[in-house]
């Protein structure tokens, strides 16, 4: 048996991590102690625990468990376990089935659809697993039926108790401090590889008689496939701020030796993908609104087609962003805004700007006077105020005089004029 399946937990009692659900008063414990199975999305990193949660979930309720993996399955398995939950139903002992589907986010909209009749008649409870945001993934109507629960990366404590679970039932021998410190590193919150690196460790360690996994030992047999510098340490975060910054110093040459450090050293691409990301909004903005979409894009084609096909497309990525023109006034006039929200308080809406779908709200003049700027003359309403009354108008957004914020600009100068000519 697998070193991972031998130390998955049979309670709730020896599941390592997610304490802000499980421990005491936490809303998943607190669903295991109703007696109630409910559907639920388990949205997380791979190697959290979802699928012990859902297994757990099922030994709680003394329930059928059936598994589904969306990247292999499809309406097929959906019907087989609607038929297998049937029967558990109208057997004699009438169980109740808990349907895990791993991955849900591969399923399509259709095969999403095929569990909501039996989800609201109460057939069977749904578990869906997945790595993505389910706001996007998951269709609203199923999603509408399950709460989310938002499962977090083990920490470095979390995945040191693991080692020392595995070590007590002598799966593994002894490990050094320095080589237990680059196996959590190389895990990365990951439980699963974790315990995978262990069991290739502890095969090569009984054909060497070895008492004792060294540091050197381990870079040794594991090769390049140990990060080069720890997850979490200053090395790890300094190489993003020199990635970071030669993006933004406009140095394609240096950004991709920076990116390539990193995926060479272990840093885990989808990572990378959303630092990019995140400078394609921070340090391009406005100035180039491509550079958010091939970020997106390279984020996505990642994920279709994995390492190391995948890394290409983060480093044409990263080119792209180093060579765009720059603009950080969005980044700038968010905090600023955020800023000026926090300080000034809750100004009411003014009249003429709010909604009125009822004729209550018509009567008590909602929306009343306000001017349609589609009516207007070029589309604008000049003069028109969409400021909470009393408030002086702040400048956030001050565009440069780079890229596509030129025209920006320009056309913020022409509709300025305007204003000022109306008022």
């Amino acid at each position: 048996m697998p070193l991972a399946e031998r130390l998955r937990p049979r309670t709730l009692g020896e599941v390592i991590g997610q304490q802000h659900l499980l421990g005491a008063g936490m809303p998943l414990r607190i669903a295991f102690e109703s007696g109630q199975p409910h559907s639920c999305i388990l949205w997380g990193p791979p190697g959290v625990g979802k699928t012990t949660i859902a297994r757990l979930m099922a030994d709680a309720f003394d329930a059928q468990f059936i598994t589904i993996s969306a990247v292999l399955g499809g309406v097929k398995d959906i019907r087989e376990a609607v038929d297998a939950a049937q029967r558990a139903r109208d057997g004699l002992e009438q169980r109740h089935t808990i349907v895990f589907v791993d991955e849900v986010h591969r399923f399509n909209k259709s095969q999403q659809d095929a569990f909501l009749p039996h989800v609201e008649s109460g057939l069977f409870t749904f578990i869906g697993a997945t790595t993505e945001n389910p706001s996007f993934e998951v269709n609203s109507a199923l999603l509408s039926r399950a709460a989310v629960y938002v499962l977090k990366s083990l920490d470095e404590e979390d995945l040191g108790h693991i080692v020392a679970r595995a070590q007590a039932i002598d799966a593994v021998p002894p490990v050094e401090q320095a080589a237990l410190q680059r196996l959590v590193a190389y895990a990365d919150g990951d439980a699963r590889r974790l315990l995978n690196t262990l069991e290739t460790l502890a095969v090569s360690a009984r054909a060497e008689k070895l008492d004792e996994v060294t540091d050197a030992w381990l870079l040794k047999v594991l090769g390049e496939r140990m990060r080069r510098y720890d997850k979490g340490g200053e090395q790890f975060y300094d190489t993003i701020s020199a990635l970071h910054k030669s993006v933004r110093g406009s140095d394609p040459d240096a950004a991709l030796y920076w990116l390539v450090r990193m995926l060479d050293g272990g840093a885990e691409p989808r990572y990378m993908a959303r630092r990019l990301i995140r400078m394609a909004t921070e340090d391009v903005g406005l100035a180039d609104p491509r550079a958010l979409q091939l970020a997106l894009a390279a984020a996505d084609t990642y994920e279709r087609l994995g390492t190391p096909e995948g890394e290409l497309a983060l480093a044409e990525c990263v080119i792209y962003l180093a060579v765009a023109p720059k603009s950080n006034a969005v980044y700038k006039a968010f905090n600023e805004a955020k800023a000026l929200v926090r300080k000034d308080g809750t100004r009411p809406v003014p009249m003429h700007l709010r909604n009125a779908p009822t004729q209550l709200m018509k009567d008590l003049d909602y929306g009343k006077n306000y001017r349609y700027a589609h009516d207007e003359e070029g589309g604008f309403a000049a003069g028109e105020r969409y400021w909470p009354d009393g408030m002086a108008p702040p400048s956030f957004y001050r565009p440069v005089e780079r890229g596509l914020e030129i025209r920006i600009a320009d056309k913020l100068r022409e509709l300025k004029r305007l204003n000022d000519e109306k008022n």
